[in-house]
């Protein structure tokens, strides 16, 4: 089956609602403490959120998906736009397909037409570096987008799961340090939903990485995607809710984060503006979500995806005031409780 067929599958299954984590995020363990004298006014709440060195609308990444397929160049279209009105930042899907076929190009470079200021991260597969990216294979993934950023993705239980997928990830911590050594922009590097735990962080850290995405299990699961893709003849389903909680990554990770310094993006399973607040009490700087962006997108083209984005900045502003926070940076652990603690 072609890269460009297998991107489509992976579009409708996600959107379909039906490969989901049977295991949850983790964000179910907290309620938020209300305050119920926060002296705040609405009016004076502000969502503003920093990124690797500049300022958002929105703490929400638009987290990689599409690309490579004949409807993907529509969808990225819309995604750019808002994302160029709104303030957001946003990556691409895997351009690996890209770099093996010419055609593929026009789906990605749409973007940057559509979003001349706006944040674009590419994107590459860590299996993509082992052994090393040509330097013109490098240029081409930033130039193509004119990107602010590289995201290198890791995926090896999904590709386990793929019948067409790679065996072998030696070598890639080694890549993603030559990348990180040899572009003049910041790697951040995510999982596909299987999470980040605290020791892979370390690793990556120490090879240059100035972002991870922990892309914890709960939301999306890549490896049921791939047990139900029509073509696989042997799925292994025993592995469809494999990984790590995203709340635990989280948790890993903000304790990592106190020995040096770096960024944590808080994906997988954030479905909500409930889920946004959370992840960042819990220690993250950014929140990044895929799956309810394409589906809104695809169902509802682009008045479905500014609806949405009013509901959760909405949502957000109220859930400030009434922590008694006016500005993003302000939420923290204390403004949570686990619920097991109330027993």
């Amino acid at each position: 089956m072609s890269i460009k067929q297998r991107k489509k599958d992976h579009v409708d299954l996600t959107t379909s609602g039906q490969v989901d984590y049977q295991q949850t995020t983790g964000f179910e363990r907290y309620r938020f403490v209300h305050n119920a004298l926060p002296e705040v006014d609405m009016d004076d709440v502000s969502t503003r959120a920093d990124l690797l060195g500049r300022t958002f609308s929105f703490p929400l990444f638009i987290s990689s998906m599409t690309g490579g397929y004949t409807d993907a160049g529509a969808v990225n279209a819309i995604i750019a736009e808002f994302c160029e009105e709104y303030n957001l930042p946003f990556g691409v899907g895997s351009q690996r397909i890209m770099l093996e076929n010419p055609e593929a190009v026009s789906s990605f470079a749409i973007v940057r037409e559509r979003a001349p200021n706006a944040f674009i991260a590419a994107n590459i597969g860590g299996v993509q570096l082992s052994g090393g990216l040509p330097r013109s294979k490098m240029r081409m993934l930033v130039d193509t987008i004119e990107a602010d950023a590289v995201i290198v993705h890791l995926n090896p239980l999904q590709e386990l799961m793929q019948p067409e997928g790679d065996r072998a990830f030696k070598g890639i911590q080694e890549g993603i340090a030559r990348l990180a050594g040899q572009c003049d922009r910041p790697v951040i590097v995510k999982e596909t939903g299987a999470g980040i735990s605290g020791e892979v962080a370390q690793r990556l850290l120490d090879a240059g990485a100035k972002v991870i995405d922990v892309a914890g299990a709960g939301g999306t699961s890549w490896a049921k995607v791939e047990n139900e893709r029509k073509n696989n003849r042997s799925p292994q389903h025993q592995f469809d809710d494999w990984g790590i909680p995203t709340v635990d990554c989280l948790l890993q990770l903000t304790e990592l984060k106190e020995t040096r310094p770096f960024e944590i993006m808080a994906s997988g399973g954030i479905r909500s503006s409930q889920d946004i607040a959370k992840s960042l009490c819990l220690g993250a700087g950014f929140a990044a979500t895929a799956q309810p962006v394409i589906k809104v997108v695809v169902e509802d083209g682009a008045e479905g995806l500014k609806s949405l984005y009013h509901n959760w900045r909405r949502q957000l502003c109220i859930i400030l005031t009434l922590l008694g926070c006016e500005q993003i940076d302000e939420l923290e652990r204390c403004h949570l409780k686990l619920k097991c603690q109330e027993r």
